[in-house]
């Protein structure tokens, strides 16, 4: 680990060397030589030289499946983002398809939950059911799911409870069933997110033990105990009913531990690597993108999606601007890939632009 960071630290110092060599070039050529507005002159010049560039390729869009409702139900705090029917669902997922959108990551919500979150791992679980619909309707659309009890379970923890305490090694295995499942009714990718110490290894071998080998993991590596989650809880109705999550989503004060996290998933087969929230931990994405070659992927988070439809709602900003500043920093940060609420409007704000 030490000698990962060292190189990271060493290969950072040699890059500030370099910019601080090239300033004291630039210098050299002084005003009216150098006219940096040359460059920025018209729409068309400035797309040439850009250096950060979207496109909808990269883009994961959320959904939110219900069992307990028969149509489709708004969620007040994620102005434009429903609760969908297993019916419906797969008509939307349709729809995101044929905006260019590759992938979409499923949230399920269960009409019966328990202490063990049994319906997470069960063969008619919303997810499953869900995931059969998409495939059926839209094949060449990847779906990937999210593996974390909290939705399931009637405590809204991520794990297995005992004395109060969420217990790590007992969830594992209720986490590597719940995976399995998902891929056995044809999961492209399954995205661990409850931060229990060695999920993404016992996943990988149970996946692998049971023959989908090729399956990949999107690990949640450094998913901080963040206060933007509200929104989402809401929509996914996984609020815990006592306490916090404190114990196992990481301090928003740590970022050399992000980078252990990050370790860990890798060394047990994370084949994507993931940080969530996004515009608060920019520093960490860029981080972790200068420490290790996988894809990465940044959640732009329900709460950052509801404070800026809130915003744009009250006519204090304009939204389409924000979004795509928003979208273009945490892609100059360093994700390759980008989980958004806002994914299905990038395709029209792309077209304007």
């Amino acid at each position: 680990m030490f000698h990962i960071l060292h190189n990271s630290w060493e290969k950072e110092k040699k890059q500030l060397h370099r910019i601080a060599q090239h300033a004291k070039i630039s210098d050299m050529s002084s005003f009216p030589v150098a006219r940096l507005r040359r460059l920025r002159n018209s729409e068309l010049l400035r797309n040439l030289v850009a250096e950060t560039k979207i496109s909808i390729d990269s883009f994961i869009y959320p959904l939110f499946i219900s069992e307990e409702i028969t149509q489709p139900k708004n969620i007040s705090a994620m102005p434009g983002i429903k609760q969908w029917t297993i019916q419906t669902v797969a008509q939307e997922a349709e729809r995101a398809y044929k905006l260019g959108i590759p992938a979409v990551l499923l949230f399920g919500i269960p009409r019966k939950k328990d202490s063990v979150g049994s319906q997470a791992y069960a063969k008619t679980g919303v997810i499953q059911k869900a995931i059969k619909q998409i495939k059926k309707n839209v094949p060449e659309l990847l779906v990937i799911t999210d593996v974390c009890l909290c939705e399931y379970t009637d405590h809204g923890h991520c794990g297995v409870i005992q004395n109060q305490f969420v217990q790590n090694d007992p969830s594992l295995k209720l986490l590597s069933a719940m995976a399995l499942s998902h891929v056995q009714v044809g999961a492209d990718i399954v995205a661990p997110s409850d931060m229990m110490d060695g999920r993404v290894g016992d996943i990988r071998k149970t996946l692998d033990k049971n023959g989908f080998e090729q399956v990949p993991i999107m690990a949640y590596s450094a998913k901080y105990a963040s206060g933007f989650y509200g929104p989402f809880r809401d929509a996914a109705q996984s609020a815990p009913q006592f306490g916090d999550r404190k114990t196992y989503q990481m301090d928003p004060r740590n970022v050399r531990e992000a980078l252990r996290e990050t370790e860990l998933d890798i060394q047990e087969g994370a084949d994507i690597i993931m940080v969530k929230p996004a515009m608060p931990y920019l520093d960490v994405i860029y981080r972790v993108k200068q420490t290790f070659n996988l894809p990465l992927a940044a959640y732009n988070v329900s709460g950052e999606y509801s404070m800026i439809k809130a915003a744009a709602k009250n006519g204090w900003i304009d939204e389409e601007r924000i979004v795509m500043e928003v979208l273009t920093g945490i892609k100059r940060a360093g994700a390759d890939i980008i989980i958004s609420y806002f994914a299905p409007q990038v395709p029209d704000y792309l077209k304007n632009k």
